[in-house]
């Protein structure tokens, strides 16, 4: 099995000055999740090399066993240092994609047509599509058969109040919930914080970090089961 993983290159909070990138957890715990399956692993950002981390995402209080895992692992240190150019890779030599969160998505692989059109021919070939947090967002250009991608479909994504909670509502370009909501979808949540995926035909949705593990097993069970078809 083949996986393309996309992360971000975007690591500018808005106009405040801080930083912001990929959210570490969301990267290292459905890596490890992948690579103990047995998968083949490509990783790709728009501008390749070393992808930013969101600097609060490795703050002490945000700490999880796959993040301490990550910092031992000289492999998946050097392979996320040298992630391919987004440009360059292409759907049919992957079985699916998985797309990392963090803010800085909502900046850089929203409005990314290479990404879209990534996404576009992953879908169109009958491939799943994962995405977590933050990075449901990037479907908002994405569409099929004329219609936004997630018109009609299950879905979620970072919350309202996850985003209220991180004071970045006035920061970010958009608020995922509203703009999935705005272009049809179901979008679903539970209460802040908690792990919650959601698998709709081709579509896995995550909707926070805690969701990260879930969300890439339910693909690891949905590329099997399309295989075994």
């Amino acid at each position: 099995m083949k996986i393309l993983m996309v992360l971000t290159s975007h690591d500018q909070l808005g106009d405040t000055g801080r930083k912001t990138g990929f959210w570490l957890e969301e990267f290292a715990a459905p890596y490890f999740v992948f690579r103990d399956a047995g998968v083949q692993l490509t990783l790709a950002s728009p501008k390749g090399g070393q992808p930013p981390v969101d600097p609060k995402s490795d703050l002490p209080e945000n700490q999880t066993p796959a993040m301490a895992r990550f910092k031992q692992d000289p492999a998946a240190q050097k392979a996320l240092s040298q992630t391919v150019r987004l440009a360059d890779v292409k759907a049919q030599d992957y079985d699916t994609v998985f797309y990392v969160g963090g803010h800085g998505p909502l900046w850089d692989l929203a409005e990314n047509p290479d990404s879209i059109a990534l996404i576009e021919a992953f879908y169109n070939s009958g491939k799943p599509v994962a995405l977590v947090c933050h990075s449901p967002g990037v479907l908002r250009g994405v569409t099929y058969k004329g219609a936004p991608i997630v018109k009609g479909k299950r879905v979620t994504g970072f919350t309202n109040d996850e985003e209220e909670a991180v004071r970045l509502t006035n920061v970010v370009p958009f608020l995922v919930e509203d703009e999935l909501k705005r272009l049809g979808a179901k979008f679903e949540k539970v209460p802040s914080w908690q792990p919650f995926s959601i698998v709709d035909g081709r579509l896995v949705t995550g909707q926070n970090p805690a969701s990260s593990t879930g969300a890439a097993e339910a693909l690891l069970k949905l590329v099997a089961a399309e295989k075994a078809a």
